[in-house]
């Protein structure tokens, strides 16, 4: 990981933003946002099958945080650096990550890797991943 975050860090993390206000991104991140709170294995394995509505939706938000969060696992961007300007990403991690082990052993072993490091791995990551996950408990009990 990168000690200090320099110029290059700044004009990554604005080109993320703007690839995130592209109108089909957009879409998919509301989409994904408001419609995607899953309660067992059953429903992460639901939304990666291809007729699944929100499966397009899905796909483009975890390919994109994926994407993002690998620039900071390997040391191309400063990682809390990015995660200061949006946690977004992690929020889907945190949804499907009760569930990890058995994302990955139904057919993608590498899922959420990148997601997973940046949640552990760095500062910003893990106080973010806190309170993610303190809000998907309270939506699941009700509150």
């Amino acid at each position: 990981m990168k000690d200090f975050p320099d110029h290059h860090d700044a004009d990554l993390v604005l080109k993320l933003y703007e690839m995130r206000r592209e109108p089909v991104m957009r879409a998919s991140r509301n989409e994904l946002n408001a419609g995607f709170w899953p309660t067992s294995p059953d429903e992460v394995a639901a939304i990666a099958k291809n007729d699944h509505p929100l499966n397009a939706a899905y796909r483009q938000c975890a390919s994109y945080w994926e994407m993002a969060y690998a620039m900071a696992r390997h040391g191309v961007m400063h990682a809390d650096f990015m995660l200061e300007s949006t946690g977004e990403g992690l929020l889907l991690y945190a949804r499907v990550e009760p569930w990890l082990a058995e994302i990955r052993a139904q057919g993608n072993p590498l899922a959420f890797r990148n997601a997973e490091w940046v949640a552990n791995e760095t500062e910003m990551g893990r106080l973010i991943m806190e309170r993610f996950r303190a809000r998907i408990r309270a939506r699941q009990a009700g509150k």
